[in-house]
């Protein structure tokens, strides 16, 4: 059985029997699945469980009864509850909720949405933004040129079916299809008419420039004083979508640069920009752009980093704090001829790929921005440790690890160590809890050690498996344990006394993170080891007598 998430929720029986019966929570999930993508509750079958308890049966009038009550409760849901029985026999019920073609709420105007494996409320700006979205014709099956299906571009429309039939994502029952059938099938015609879809794939240069949206890409780069100094557009709506992607990873000179490393007796080259980030970002920027509003997506290469533009805010219910385990696509049928084109993956928007090869090149993870009316994702092209790159190689060649070993291992290599609850910031995880399938395999081998307890324990990569994989990399204080720390402190308290926490952090080592160090002085405090007078910045501290 699957596990929750954006399409799917468990729930115990106890929420819709008895005294115990919460309508008001089902009917807020509900409204949450209509307003996404809809989606399915298993309602019997407990969180952190694969199937009902054993001898679990269903009264047959329950169906009806969650209908009529999530129906008093609910504006614009559809509810379709069904009985059934689970592989140990028991009994339980699968609620199905389409996606509504209007904004779904509560009869008092409460809306929520589907984010990732919960439901959130809707408010303020984003309800007319929910609305927007909710469009009861997507933009991409509108049909408003009147273009007819005879007016493809037969060459753009015979490298599309190509492509389909090439790949080994599409059943062997599409690939049997027309060409014609094939328009049908991805959603590119819609009667005798292309629709927006179409035009953009497969469509005249003439009547993709009338949409009017079409994407237009435009290359700039800067010296180190900010001033232009190259330039390059695809603004003649020439090419499709699939087709930009591919011209601009060619057509860019500066994407060819590598990086030389020593290895060795040879030389090891790393890419300035990996073209796998490079075409991660594009299609994202692609599939994910809202096409109902003009503008144009800018790729800014500086001297030290790539800023990719993208016009229009994120999804609703995405934010830049949850990109790395959030999908929401914007425009679904785009996204579906991406994946069966093999450009992108269905199930997600390829971030977690771009931590994973960024990482693993020694660089900082992407970091993206939202402002009023962008997107806006930056890459640091910098190698911060270039020995990361050997040792996550070896790692991986010596254990296996999974794509979330390989990231949370790249981010403690290159932090040196983190607490868990930095380390759950850094993969933007929900709590603590969260972090054990990116770990807990990594401790069991000693690739990573520990220390502390609950949200206060700090993971660190272990020396000794530094050295065995020939992972070079200066002492660091950043490791210290908090007695050994506590003594820095005092030993440094004895020759300075009346100090500012600063300036004991910066004399006994700057690369120890001050909330450390003033940790270790609190603890001193309580053990009545070290006095002190003032308030926060101004506070001093000297050794009790």
């Amino acid at each position: 059985m699957s596990q929750e998430g954006q399409l799917l929720d468990k729930k115990s029986l106890r929420v819709v029997t008895g005294t115990t019966a919460n309508w008001k929570e089902l009917a807020k999930d509900c409204i949450a699945f209509a307003n996404a993508e809809g989606g399915r509750l298993l309602i019997g079958i407990e969180d952190e469980e694969e199937l009902p308890p054993a001898g679990q049966t269903i009264d047959s009038g329950l169906p009806d009864l969650i209908r009529r009550k999530v129906g008093e409760r609910t504006v614009n849901v559809t509810v379709l509850p069904e009985v059934l029985r689970a592989e140990n026999g028991s009994e339980f019920i699968e609620l199905r909720i389409p996606r509504s073609l209007a904004v779904a709420s509560t009869p008092d105007g409460h809306y929520f949405r589907r984010v990732s494996d919960q439901s959130k409320p809707v408010v303020g700006d984003e309800v007319m933004r929910l609305a927007a979205e909710r469009s009861a014709l997507p933009w991409e099956t509108q049909t408003t040129l009147h273009v007819s299906r005879s007016e493809t571009d037969p060459q753009k429309l015979a490298t599309f079916v190509a492509g389909i039939k090439a790949s080994d994502r599409v059943k062997d029952s599409v690939k049997e299809k027309s060409d014609d059938e094939l328009l049908d099938h991805y959603l590119l015609a819609h009667g005798e008419c292309l629709t927006n879809l179409g035009i953009l794939c497969v469509g005249r240069r003439q009547d993709r420039a009338r949409i009017g949206t079409a994407p237009v890409i435009q290359f700039i780069k800067y010296d180190e004083l900010g001033k232009k100094v190259n330039k390059i557009a695809w603004d003649d709506f020439s090419q499709t979508p699939m087709e930009l992607i591919e011209a601009v990873w060619k057509e860019v000179p500066d994407f060819r640069e590598r990086y030389e490393l020593p290895d060795g007796l040879f030389r090891q080259h790393v890419p300035l920009y990996d073209e796998i980030v490079v075409r991660e970002l594009l299609v994202n920027a692609l599939a994910h752009r809202p096409y109902t509003q003009r503008g144009d997506i800018f790729l800014n290469l500086h001297t030290d980093r790539l800023e990719i533009v993208n016009p229009g805010l994120l999804p609703l219910g995405v934010t830049p704090q949850n990109l790395l385990h959030t999908t929401v696509r914007r425009n679904e049928h785009l996204a579906r001829i991406f994946h069966d084109l093999k450009l992108m993956e269905r199930e997600g928007s390829g971030y977690d790929k771009m931590y994973e090869v960024l990482l693993s090149q020694g660089k900082s993870v992407p970091e993206p921005k939202e402002g009023p009316d962008r997107f806006e994702v930056t890459v640091r092209r910098r190698i911060l440790k270039p020995q990361i790159i050997d040792f996550i190689a070896k790692a991986d060649q010596t254990f296996q690890l999974t794509q979330r070993e390989r990231i949370a291992l790249g981010l403690l290599a290159q932090h040196e160590a983190l607490t868990a609850r930095e380390l759950t910031k850094a993969l933007e995880l929900s709590s603590v809890d969260a972090l054990n399938p990116w770990i807990t395999r990594l401790l069991s081998w000693g690739l990573v050690l520990s220390s502390g307890k609950t949200q206060a324990t700090r993971y660190f990569v272990d020396p000794n498996v530094l050295r065995r994989l020939e992972f070079t990399t200066p002492t660091s204080l950043k490791r210290i344990e908090p007695h050994r720390l506590q003594a820095l402190v005092v030993e440094d308290l004895s020759r300075y006394p009346r100090s500012a926490g600063g300036e004991i952090n910066k004399r006994i080592g700057e690369e120890i993170p001050y909330k450390q160090v003033k940790r270790a002085i609190d603890a001193l405090i309580a053990a009545e080891q070290v006095l002190f007078e003032g308030d926060k910045r101004g506070r001093r501290y000297w050794l009790a007598e």
